[in-house]
């Protein structure tokens, strides 16, 4: 009889982010993430911009889900979540749009969300549902580590990756947990605060990556507060598997002319591709 244990690290090892960084590796290559808010400036673009950024060069895909209390996100996400809601996007939509580019979106795709709107869907749906539409994981950044722990073997049943976040203020034990506990990759959160863009990393990030690869077998990829071009390269250069991107380009959408918004997002997916590789 197969035990939880070994179902999960079957997961572990077949898994198509844990392959996707597999595969980097192998090509020397630093994973590139962008973060895109699914809704804004409406789903069907949403879909448009999620098959152009694959096809500049994006190694995977963060994909959010809009909520009304983004308590992880900054000014820039925080808007661009709300004008998602304002146009009728729902949880369900999103996973309808991404089940819609099954067989030709073949990155995966990591879900941000967040625990209400699971739990209003009941938990064990909402993963059976994420995983039919194609999702690859989950972040889900309010989720306490007591309940990833226990949600992590459920997500990893039904083929999903439950990617935990590491603050700068993690003490060490728990910082050793969360790694233990996260599926696919740890997400390093660069700063202390919310998502958004800064013009300087801090130094500290370096010792935080470390101290991550130190602990753990996983990749680490780095967001919140990575804006272009000139972090890509730092965090690389610091030995991060991974850079997400998110508040630089939700905002470069959003000031887009109203039709540019795809060839917006592609055009700087391609200059982040060039700084990752």
């Amino acid at each position: 009889m197969t035990s939880k244990s070994d179902l999960e690290n079957q997961h572990m090892q077949e898994t198509s982010i844990a392959n996707r960084f597999i595969q980097l590796s192998e090509e020397g290559r630093m994973a590139l993430m962008p973060f895109l808010m699914a809704g804004d400036p409406d789903l069907a673009t949403s879909a448009k911009i999620l098959l152009r950024l694959q096809d500049e060069g994006a190694d995977l895909i963060e994909l959010g889900i809009p909520y009304s209390d983004p308590l992880a996100d900054g000014p820039v996400i925080q808007a661009s979540a709300a004008r998602a809601l304002a146009s009728g996007t729902t949880p369900l939509k999103v996973l309808e749009m991404l089940s819609d580019l099954r067989g030709k979106l073949s990155v995966p795709v990591i879900l941000f969300t967040y625990s209400n709107p699971m739990l209003s869907r009941g938990i064990e749906q909402f993963f059976e549902e994420a995983a039919s539409a194609g999702a690859s994981g989950l972040v889900v950044p309010d989720l306490p580590l007591e309940e990833a722990e226990r949600l992590s073997p459920m997500a990893a049943i039904n083929g999903l990756d439950l990617v935990l976040l590491v603050a700068p203020t993690t003490p060490k034990e728990r910082m050793v947990r969360i790694s233990e506990a996260s599926m696919g990759f740890t997400y390093l959160v660069s700063v202390t605060g919310v998502t958004g863009e800064r013009s300087n990393l801090e130094d500290r990030v370096q010792l935080l990556i470390k101290k991550l690869k130190g602990s753990c077998s996983l990749p680490v990829a780095v967001g919140f507060g990575i804006s272009g071009p000139e972090q890509i390269r730092k965090v690389r250069s610091w030995g991060a598997d991974g850079a997400i991107i998110g508040s630089a380009l939700v905002k470069r959408i959003f000031q887009a002319s109203p039709g540019c918004e795809v060839e917006e997002a592609g055009v700087f997916c391609r200059t982040l591709r060039e700084a990752a590789s």
